[in-house]
């Protein structure tokens, strides 16, 4: 009896051995298990919640490209499964609620609680701001898809990489249009009004507006700011209407970009041309419950449906990414987001490592393949800036994105100016 229970005690402690060679035990994963955790943080929840859904649906989507066999798609890393001999990407989603507290908590969290490797986010510039810092103090990467502030890559990080244009550049597209229609369409635009919500996004889309504006010859009459997830906006559309500016640039998000436009035809009021920085005007949502009252706005667009034979690689992509969002198609800030995902693994792939540094290393040092891009190609610039990030000045006609600026590009008229509310 004691040989039996010694021989079976040996055969246990072999056992156990054996298990802790091969990487197995009590809550634990197989050692051959390989995984990358990337964490996501989006405003899931608040005023601008439908735009950070669709921008963790984006990631999802990339990553679902990387993770598995899609040799129908043409884009890198489709046609292998997984990076560096296997690995395979795990997301851990957090939601920012628009908040650069919460985003700062969130991403500290992240990466101290959960483990994540690299954190993409965060669509607004004010959180994207405080969860980079974190990001870099730890030296670890922080993929931007969509936020624009141009101050974001004006920090000097080493761990920092932005995939859209800025306000900055937009500023100057703005405003080169301008120009463009005082010269071929006699629209006799002088003066400039700026509408922005008060925070990092707002207030430096601003700056760069009236710098551009003022380098362009045009003088700005009115400066108006207001507090995201106002209730109203009556009496900032009233400072608007009183100042009566030729053309108005908007930094305005989400529902408030909706309830400006509606403000607006509340007061029966429009400049003869309404420019606008990223969502809401790029959101196809917002445009499609405003109707009617959403045409002959424009904005800076990086990608819509109608720019399908400027982008043919989207298609499929889009099929995959319309699952996860209710049928909605990518817009400009979603599509940069699995942009991100997308370099950020071929920068993995190509460094053979899951050092940090080597893979920042990797990113500035290379051009790389962006499909999804509208300039096809992706390369950073000190600080983390995309230096061939692209944007087309469209215009809403019919509810589609048509394109008008730069007039190469174009494939539509503008009108201008824009028609008065009474006669749509």
């Amino acid at each position: 009896m004691t040989r039996g229970f010694s021989s079976l005690s040996r055969w246990i402690v072999f056992f156990a051995v054996i298990c802790l060679l091969i990487g197995f035990g009590p809550g634990s994963a197989p050692a051959a298990e390989k995984v990358i955790k990337i964490g996501t943080l989006f405003p899931l929840t608040g005023p601008v919640a439908s735009a950070g859904q669709r921008c963790q649906a984006a990631v999802q989507t990339a990553v679902e490209i990387i993770n598995n066999r899609h040799p129908g798609i043409k884009v890198p890393l489709a046609k292998q499964a997984g990076i560096m001999n296997g690995y395979k990407i795990v997301l851990v989603h957090a939601d920012s609620q628009g908040k650069p507290d919460v985003g700062k908590a969130e991403a500290e969290r992240l990466f101290n609680q959960e483990g994540v490797w690299a954190i993409i986010g965060s669509y607004n510039s004010s959180v994207s701001k405080p969860a980079s810092l974190v990001a870099e103090r730890m030296k670890r990467i922080f993929m931007c898809g969509a936020s624009s502030s141009a101050a974001l890559t004006k920090r000097n990080l080493n761990f920092f990489f932005r995939l859209a244009p800025t306000d900055e550049t937009e500023s100057i597209e703005f405003v080169d249009a301008l120009q463009w229609m005082n010269k071929k369409k006699n629209a006799r635009i002088k003066t400039i009004g700026v509408i922005y919500e008060n925070t990092e996004f707002g207030k430096h889309a601003a700056e760069e507006a009236k710098k551009a504006a003022a380098h362009g010859g045009f003088r700005v009459v009115a400066d108006v700011p207001f507090s995201p997830g106002a209730t109203n906006l009556n009496s900032e559309v009233q400072t608007l209407k009183k100042s009566n500016p030729d053309a108005v640039f908007g930094a305005v998000l989400g529902a408030d970009y909706s309830l400006w436009v509606r403000t607006m035809k509340q007061s029966n009021w429009l400049p003869k041309a309404a420019l606008n920085y990223c969502s809401g005007y790029q959101d196809p949502v917002i445009m499609k419950q405003l109707g009617g009252d959403a045409e002959y706005f424009m904005g800076a667009t990086a990608y819509s449906p109608q720019f399908a034979g400027l982008m043919p690689a989207v298609a499929q992509v889009e099929k995959i990414f319309k699952t996860k969002t209710g049928g909605v198609p990518f817009d400009g800030d979603s599509i940069q987001e699995a942009v991100a995902m997308l370099v950020l693994a071929q920068a993995i792939d190509k460094a053979g490592s899951l050092d940090p540094d080597k893979v920042a290393k990797t990113l500035h040092a290379n051009t790389w393949e962006s499909p999804l891009s509208l300039g096809g190609k992706v390369a950073f610039q000190k600080g983390g800036q995309n230096k061939l990030a692209k944007s087309i000045l469209t215009q809403i006609q019919k509810n589609e994105y048509k394109r008008i600026y730069p007039e190469k590009m174009s494939d539509s008229t503008i009108v201008l100016p824009m028609r008065p509310w009474a006669k749509r």
